[in-house]
């Protein structure tokens, strides 16, 4: 746990490693704050009827950083009690599973934290360049399921 009643923290990291809840929630936990609300966006196993394998996310980094940073000043206006602010997002493939990425948010009541995190995912999807490509999982025929014995 970190004393964090200074200064508000806000905290990115876009990784090709694999992502941990624990590291994010620790990041934004406060003595000050009563609650942690956290998101954990995962690789599923299928979109839009396909199998999926794998996703793959790449991003334009330094926008990334800024269009984030822009998010988390938004959050600060509409949400005064917000005290730390925690994005992680891998980059790189990502199994199913695996989260995609990760938000923590802190706040004094739960009702601040829970809304700000919503806003951060759905704001993040909407407007950060980071790029999603799935990869999906195909049974193609070989040329002897043709042939008959």
């Amino acid at each position: 746990m970190s004393g964090c009643d200074s200064d508000a923290r806000d905290l990115i990291r876009l990784t090709f490693d694999k992502l941990s809840t624990d590291t994010v929630s620790e990041s934004v936990v406060c003595p000050s704050c009563g609650a942690v609300s956290m998101f954990i966006g995962t690789t599923r196993n299928s979109f839009e009827g396909k199998k999926v394998v794998q996703l793959e996310y790449e991003a334009y980094i330094p926008m990334a950083e800024a269009q984030l940073k822009t998010i988390f000043r938004e959050i600060r206006k509409r949400w005064p009690s917000v005290k730390h602010i925690c994005v992680h997002h891998r980059l790189g493939i990502v199994p199913v599973t695996e989260a995609s990425v990760i938000i923590g948010i802190s706040s004094t009541h739960r009702s601040e934290s829970l809304e700000a995190v919503r806003y951060c995912i759905d704001t993040l999807k909407a407007t950060v360049p980071i790029w999603k490509k799935v990869s999906e999982f195909s049974c193609i025929p070989s040329p002897s399921a043709n042939l008959k014995a």
